[in-house]
């Protein structure tokens, strides 16, 4: 039975820890506010320039590198994004659970399979598996930049094209709301051009194979395509930034409410330890006072 000295204790320790959880919930709400805007602000873009770009390479006038699928992905390369820190559910258990499991399945198509982790949580799980990675980045979700992005798309373009890798894919927790996340696998290189379905809307501003483009449909879709892959990159970054915010304010907040839960049982156990000394006290003095009056 513990004493009154060890609930109370037990109480002020369980406070303290409900103090910290609001103060995290409230820090990440304010940070998935931000990154919130900046994702719902980005994807519009994003999926504008993969239509333009999906127009263009319809037209059959153009052919590229990084538009090309091969028969079979020999070489992958693997891209990661996990977070530095912990206390937000199972938003990193679910990538490396993932990954780990797509290892398993592709580990014999594969000839090759490199790693690039974006978070130390994944790069730290993995190495306690034997799987090293190529690189590893760390204050994503503070040092996230679209220069940032653009400098690692063009380190990855450029393997890509000079035939390193079949494959490029993205791993990551992409932004739902702020109780829901969706894992995605998002194969990046080479890129996927799905076709915009004919409605009137579209059929005015979709390319014509005879149409004729100043400059060059060549030059008009190296640029595009460097603006498109570094877009995306920075997009799945932001997606995960923001998707950790909100898993940790959700886990912070599911913390909070269990914290008073807890502080509501122990107060409780307390005031029966202290009502039943009371009790206890009592009865002693009444004995004491009719042993001596006998």
């Amino acid at each position: 039975m513990p004493s009154l000295r060890d609930m109370r204790s037990r109480i002020a320790s369980v406070k303290n820890t409900q103090q910290i959880t609001r103060a995290m919930k409230m820090v990440s709400a304010a940070k998935l506010r931000r990154a919130q805007e900046q994702i719902v602000n980005m994807r519009p873009y994003a999926q504008r320039i993969l239509q333009v770009v999906t127009d263009v390479a319809l037209t059959r006038q153009v052919e590229h590198p990084l538009l090309k699928t091969p028969s079979k992905a020999n070489r992958v390369l693997m891209i990661v994004i996990t977070s530095d820190r912990g206390l937000c559910g199972g938003f990193n258990n679910a990538v490396c659970r993932f990954t780990e499991k797509y290892i398993r399945d592709y580990k014999d198509a594969h000839e090759k399979m490199d790693f690039i982790f974006i978070g130390r949580k994944g790069a730290d799980y993995f190495r306690r598996r034997g799987i090293q990675a190529r690189q590893v980045i760390l204050n994503l979700a503070r040092e996230i930049s679209y220069n940032m992005a653009s400098k690692m798309a063009e380190t990855c373009m450029n393997e890509f094209t000079a035939g390193d890798y079949d494959e490029i894919r993205f791993i990551y927790n992409e932004f739902k709301s702020a109780i829901s996340q969706k894992l995605v696998s998002e194969r990046i290189l080479p890129i996927e051009l799905v076709e915009t379905p004919a409605e009137p809307a579209n059929l005015k501003t979709a390319a014509s194979p005879t149409m004729i483009f100043e400059p060059e449909p060549k030059f008009i879709i190296e640029q595009l395509l460097a603006q498109h892959f570094s877009t995306q990159v920075f997009r799945c970054m932001a997606e995960s930034v923001a998707a950790e915010h909100a898993a940790r304010m959700t886990s912070m907040e599911n913390a909070t409410k269990n914290a008073k839960e807890m502080i509501s049982k122990l107060t409780l156990t307390y005031n029966k330890l202290r009502q039943a000394s009371i009790t206890k006290e009592l009865i002693e003095i009444c004995s004491g006072a009719e042993a001596v009056s006998d």
